[in-house]
């Protein structure tokens, strides 16, 4: 309780938390305005029956089920950041700019916010084409091939991812934590209410059978929240010896956290492989029979809402994959060796330079193998746990992705809050 009353009682973050309240009230009254001229309930009845939408209307707090104006949510954005992090690796340019430090910043962000642009008309588009093919003949929706009546949807739709960026953007500078971030947690958070009423209502109606799924995989998710919190904090420190701060040597240590990557690879992970479902969804229409039966083959064995093992091992590997990536763009081992030596440290047994470069890196990669595999098994769980028991993944409280993200956000509030209240004693000493 001291915690929050000293929280609460301090001025500045008071402000600031109140302004990220704020925001994302207004966020959850946008999810509920639907783009005009559609059959809603039609709509969230499809999404209930698909598990490829039903894991982004998840990701999007339910702003695609109720076809609202910012049904994409921040997808396009997280394409886009996707996209952008993978041309820093092939184009010099790109990746000069991630070596200027917070000016080369500003420049990707700005890229990335002007590719979120053509990636959210294109995905506004392709999600109307996708949901008029699946729903039943004679429901009021949107004709794919008027312009007059879906360009004016797709328009909406987009400048509603636009202004979900705006708004995320708005937390990171005067609220409190990482805007995008939170928007994501609060999607999450919001469908969970959803979910337990659907299943308190089949119990209403005789239907019992999922209660005792239900209950246990809430015990399970208990658990692996627990074990999420330690692992997220979990690293491993290097020890480092300045040998030019005293005569005999200061000894600290550089702490390599065992999830360095966080909760991004896990975000790209879904990215990637629920958006060739949904192609897939749409294409199974098609007209060329070789596309047609590439698409039943691939809803066949990559399908989320009736996953299989291929289906599982790929998931994994894109987690762990992702892990390695993000982390070779954001750790550089040679930059790191480099500070150590300049301040006059080295690692014991370790030489100076090239040699502390390699060492950082070995770490780094275990660090990053055991961390991918820990973040793909709690990704896993969730889906498996649907393979055995009456429940699917609409009937879940939380997705395995969906506990790692609310974890990490919570920690990484938890984490500015407490710096914020450091800042303000500092302050009021000075």
């Amino acid at each position: 309780m001291d915690f929050f009353k000293k929280m609460w009682t301090t001025r500045s973050l008071r402000k600031k938390i109140l302004f990220t309240i704020f925001v994302i009230l207004v966020f959850r009254i946008a999810a509920h305005i639907p783009v005009p001229g559609v059959d809603v309930g039609a709509i969230q009845h499809l999404f209930g029956g698909n598990g490829a939408l039903s894991i982004l209307a998840a990701l999007t707090g339910g702003s695609l089920k109720n076809f609202s104006i910012v049904m994409m949510g921040l997808a396009p954005y997280i394409n886009a950041s996707i996209i952008v992090q993978l041309m820093t690796v092939v184009i010099p340019k790109l990746e000069n700019y991630s070596k200027e430090g917070e000016s080369g910043q500003r420049k990707i962000t700005s890229l990335t916010r002007w590719l979120t642009l053509p990636l959210a008309l294109a995905q506004s588009y392709g999600m109307i084409v996708l949901i008029s093919t699946q729903l039943p003949v004679g429901t009021t929706f949107l004709d794919p091939t008027n312009i007059s009546s879906v360009l004016p949807a797709m328009i909406t739709i987009t400048a509603g991812t636009l202004f979900l960026m705006w708004l995320g953007e708005l937390i990171t500078e005067k609220g409190i934590g990482n805007g995008i971030s939170l928007l994501i947690f609060t999607g999450i958070i919001s469908a969970m209410p959803t979910v337990v009423g659907s299943i308190a209502i089949d119990a209403e109606t005789g239907d019992t059978t999922k209660i005792g799924p239900f209950l246990f995989f809430i015990a399970i998710t208990a658990i692996l929240l627990v074990v999420t919190v330690i692992i997220m904090d979990a690293n491993r420190p290097v020890p480092i010896i300045n040998a030019s701060r005293t005569a005999t040597g200061e000894k600290t240590s550089l702490p390599i956290r065992l999830l360095q990557a966080g909760m991004i690879p896990i975000i790209f992970a879904i990215s990637l492989i629920t958006f060739p479902s949904v192609l897939a969804n749409f294409l199974q229409n098609a007209q060329s029979s070789w596309v047609k039966e590439a698409a039943t083959w691939w809803t066949a064995h990559f399908n989320s809402g009736n996953p299989t093992p291929e289906y599982l091992i790929l998931y994994f590997a894109l987690i762990v994959l992702f892990s390695y990536f993000y982390v070779s763009i954001t750790f550089r081992p040679e930059q790191v060796a480099e500070n150590i030596q300049k301040r006059g440290g080295f690692i014991p047994g370790v030489r100076p330079g090239h040699e502390t470069a390699e060492y950082l890196e070995r770490v780094s990669n275990r660090m990053n193998l055991w961390g991918g595999s820990f973040l793909g098994f709690v990704a896993l769980v969730p889906i498996v746990f649907t393979m055995f028991t009456s429940l699917s993944s609409t009937d879940l409280i939380i997705s395995g992705s969906g506990l790692i993200i609310v974890v990490g956000v919570v920690l990484e509030l938890i984490r500015q809050i407490n710096a914020q209240l450091v800042t303000h004693d500092y302050e009021k000493l000075g």
